[in-house]
């Protein structure tokens, strides 16, 4: 009778657990990133009365005979399914589709990880988490490069930071000039350029018909407004159309720009060539930025040139489930988790980023509630058992009456 008392304590304890475990699950049921867990029971040591017996030429054999001593929780494991995705609108909101977590490193300096993605910029341009925990990734080299291969560090965006200004070196192109234009027929267009120091001249370009070929004539007017006119060559000449004569070049202090006239054509019509586009820029600031599915925090700049400033570092694990909660929606690695497998995202089966989205939590309501009526089903048998054990034991005590 006792050893029926004791099993039905054990349940409530095991049942008990359970409840607290579903509780738990279901009070984060809008906690971004969270995964859910469930309790896993185990049957305690049971007390042999009777061994197995050999079966012998006369007999047979027998089982043994054991009585369990109960219940106990043999584990709680978290479970990793993808939760579904919430679009917030936020740049620094990411979600992770797919296996990996977020690295961060902690007030202590400690290495966590998190899949809750609510991410911002703090006062020193420090990519951080809710709680404040600094994520953990590459930094850009001055050029935009990002070396994978090194050791992550913390992520941070200089504020005011800038991109160095770039000489023009290629103007492009197009239209068409009008093979039935007249001799002295002048066609026009402007665009500006810049120089190593990225300071602006205006090109005023004239193209002027000539004979079977078109010259080319240019006027360079820097910022205090002083107008130069360098030399242009050679003359565009046009086959059935296409160009054929070389690209021509103009030179503006000690750069020479390239004018590609590849979308430029000679047919009979109106006159439409222009400048299109060229490849300098003047010296930019940072504006806004994007972060792309591997990763990538892209700076744009005022200038119109974006850089990488950056790339976020996820972590994958042999086993997910070996890590060990250490609050504020984080894990820490542990001996039955393996070793972090850090890497860009998108690589060796680690997860993509998308952002302006949050994880939601992977807790099914319906299940948890399903769950919860077992729990409390078993805990109310249980009870059972210890009253119909102390009735047994009570008329026991009566006997002597």
């Amino acid at each position: 009778m006792l050893r029926s008392m004791f099993s039905g304590v054990s349940g409530l304890r095991s049942h008990q657990t359970m409840v607290d475990n579903i509780g738990n699950n279901i009070a984060n049921v809008n906690t971004f990133g969270f995964k859910s867990s469930t309790v896993v029971f185990q049957d305690l040591l049971s007390q042999v009365l009777q061994g197995a017996g050999m079966p012998t030429g006369t007999a047979g054999g027998t089982n043994p005979a054991q009585i369990g001593l109960g219940v106990k929780v043999a584990g709680i494991t978290t479970s990793f399914t993808q939760g579904a995705a919430q679009s917030t609108g936020r740049a620094t909101d990411l979600s992770i589709q797919g296996d990996g977590f977020f690295m961060v490193a902690g007030s202590s300096g400690e290495q966590l990880f998190t899949r809750a993605g609510a991410l911002s910029f703090d006062a020193l341009g420090r990519l951080v988490t809710a709680s404040g925990d600094i994520v953990q990734g590459w930094t850009a080299t001055a050029d935009g490069v990002v070396n994978t291969n090194a050791g992550v560090g913390s992520i941070v965006m200089p504020l005011g930071q800038q991109i160095r200004p770039v000489a023009t070196t290629g103007i492009s192109l197009g239209g068409n000039l009008d093979a039935d234009a007249a001799d002295g027929t002048e066609v026009t267009t402007t665009i500006t350029v810049y120089d190593d120091a990225g300071s602006p001249y205006d090109v005023r370009l004239t193209f002027t018909r000539s004979g079977a070929s078109w010259d080319i004539t240019a006027d360079v007017t820097d910022a205090a407004g002083n107008v130069t006119n360098p030399a242009v060559g050679p003359s565009l000449t046009f086959t059935d159309g296409a160009l054929t004569s070389a690209n021509p070049t103009l030179t503006i202090g000690a750069t020479t720009i390239t004018l590609d006239g590849a979308g430029l054509v000679q047919f009979a019509g109106p006159s439409g060539a222009a400048a299109l586009s060229q490849n300098g820029a003047a010296l930019g600031t940072l504006q806004s930025f994007t972060i792309a599915g591997d990763g990538t925090i892209n700076g744009v700049f005022s200038n119109g040139r974006t850089r990488p400033l950056g790339q976020i570092a996820l972590a994958n694990f042999t086993n997910p489930a070996g890590l060990e909660k250490a609050g504020d929606s984080t894990y820490r690695a542990t001996v039955n988790s393996g070793n972090p497998a850090i890497g860009a995202p998108g690589t060796g089966g680690r997860g993509a980023i998308l952002s302006s989205t949050l994880e939601m939590s992977n807790v099914d309501l319906a299940a948890e509630f399903t769950n919860l009526i077992i729990a409390q089903r078993g805990y109310q048998a249980n009870s059972r058992v210890i009253t119909s054990s102390d009735e047994l034991l009570q008329e026991l005590v009566n006997l002597k009456r």
